[in-house]
């Protein structure tokens, strides 16, 4: 698949999306994981990407998070922001991501995911608007529609977000 370089072939795409689903590490966060001597990690989230989420849901858009990563710090970073559908652990981000797409009654072909590894494959060729941060691995970049200029934990998810609000301009 080719990346979009027309801004209205984007809008196009992202009128159609219902949900946007979002791996962690690497797409939420710059990808490197802190470990204290005490074996407790922690991750590094931009702010501007949470207001990014926030203001998705508010215009009435479902977000999830589907992290194969087990650190609570990922799910206390989304919860507080107010975001239902939090997945860690997760080993097959496809299969949960089906199972939420069936329950929230949202097709796939509606469904916006960023991932930037190989786990998040399955899930970018499953959905309607893949998509990957510009750092992603050269597979994940390749099956994606839509490349963002900025890096996994730098403001990638806000300029998304941004993108997709846009849609409801210039309908």
């Amino acid at each position: 698949m080719k990346p979009i370089k027309s801004h209205a072939k984007l809008q196009a795409v992202c009128k159609r999306i219902r949900l946007l689903a979002l791996d962690s590490d690497g797409v939420l966060t710059d990808g490197g994981v802190y470990v204290f001597e005490n074996g407790c990690e922690f991750r590094r989230f931009d702010i501007q990407d949470g207001l990014g989420l926030k203001r998705i849901m508010q215009a009435g858009l479902q977000v999830a998070i589907i992290s194969s990563a087990t650190c609570p710090a990922v799910q206390t970073r989304f919860t507080g922001l107010g975001i239902e559908n939090v997945f860690i652990g997760v080993e097959d981000k496809l299969a949960c991501l089906k199972e939420l797409c069936l329950r929230l009654n949202i097709p796939l072909d509606q469904v916006a995911y960023m991932g930037d590894d190989l786990p998040d494959l399955p899930s970018l060729q499953a959905v309607g608007l893949p998509l990957a941060p510009q750092n992603a691995v050269v597979e994940v970049r390749h099956a994606a529609m839509y490349i963002t200029n900025r890096s996994g934990g730098y403001g990638t998810v806000r300029e998304i977000c941004d993108r997709i609000l846009d849609r409801n301009e210039n309908s």
